[in-house]
């Protein structure tokens, strides 16, 4: 039963982060809600009995693409107020 709810909830989490994450204007907290679904998604993957998946989706897509993603943003990103 316990599961079942932090299944629902992992589920409504990633569907939040993955609105967010194609809804905002600013690509900063676009790719930071990428990562955020990145992570729920790998909760959800490891409540279904499937760990490595899980732990593969936390680490390689909720750290690093995110991480690339964010430096990359950083980098091109032009100051406006100038």
């Amino acid at each position: 039963m316990a599961s079942t709810v932090v299944q629902f909830i992992l589920i409504a989490a990633t569907l939040v982060f993955a609105l967010m994450a194609a809804g905002l204007r600013d690509m900063l907290f676009a790719a930071l809600s990428l990562g955020g679904m990145a992570v729920c998604l790998g909760g959800l993957y490891w409540t279904l009995y499937a760990p490595y998946v899980g732990l593969f989706q936390m680490l390689i897509y909720g750290g690093a693409v995110v991480v690339l993603f964010v430096s990359v943003i950083m980098f091109v990103r032009s100051e406006v107020d100038e």
